[in-house]
C-alpha cells in the first residue's frame, strides 16, 4: 500500500469533522502527488502532540521558521509507510523523546492552514503521542525551543488549532 492510499483509508475512517474530512478527500482525489511536499496546491502533512498525562503537560516546539509554539510535525517522506508512522516520526525527531506511543485510534484531529509561498495550503493530520514516564527532550535543528507546558497554559502560548487538539486529545485519554 501507498502512503497516498494509506491516507485515503484513514480520511475515509475518520469519523469526526465531515466538511473538513471531505475537502482532503477531494484534495487528495484531484492530486495524486497530495502528500508530498512537491504538490504545489498543497499537501497533506501529519503531526503528533506529545503529551504527558501523568503528569498533565504537553511538549510543544517554537517553530524557527514559523516562530509559534506548536506540535511536533511536518512533510511526509517517501520512507513513510502510512500517515500514523510520519506523525510518530515527526514527533520523535523533533521532540528528541524515545519511546512515544500513538494514542489508539487514528488521528485526533483535522487542521487545513495557509503557509507561505511557494505552497498554499497544509492538509495536516494530527494525533497525539504519548511521552513514556521520565522522557527527556532534546531541541532539534527545525526548533528554536521545546517546552513542556501544564494543560492550562497552552492557551495562553499556542494558536486555537493547538489548543484545539489539546481539547481533542484530553477528551480520548
Amino acid at each position: 500500500m501507498t502512503l497516498y492510499d494509506d491516507a485515503v483509508l484513514v480520511l475515509k475512517g475518520y469519523e469526526d469533522q465531515p466538511e473538513l474530512r471531505q475537502s482532503y478527500l477531494d484534495h487528495l482525489a484531484a492530486h495524486p502527488d497530495g502528500v508530498w511536499k512537491s504538490c504545489g496546491d498543497g499537501h497533506v502533512t501529519a503531526s503528533a502532540l506529545v503529551v504527558d498525562p501523568g503528569r498533565g503537560r504537553v511538549l510543544l516546539t517554537l517553530h524557527r521558521k514559523l516562530r509559534m509554539w506548536l506540535q511536533m510535525g511536518g512533510h511526509c517522506e517517501p520512507t513513510d509507510a502510512s500517515l500514523a508512522e510520519a506523525a510518530l516520526r515527526e514527533a520523535r525527531e523533533e521532540s528528541g523523546v524515545t519511546g512515544l506511543t500513538l494514542l489508539p485510534g487514528g488521528p485526533v484531529r483535522l487542521d487545513r492552514h495557509p503557509i507561505p509561498p511557494p505552497c498554499h495550503c497544509h492538509y495536516d493530520v494530527q494525533y497525539a503521542a504519548i511521552a513514556p514516564p521520565g522522557a527527556l527532550e532534546a531541541i532539534s535543528d527545525e526548533s528554536l525551543d521545546l517546552r513542556w507546558f501544564a494543560y492550562d497554559e497552552v492557551a495562553d502560548v499556542a494558536d486555537d488549532s493547538v489548543v484545539r487538539l489539546l481539547e481533542a486529545t484530553r477528551a480520548r485519554l
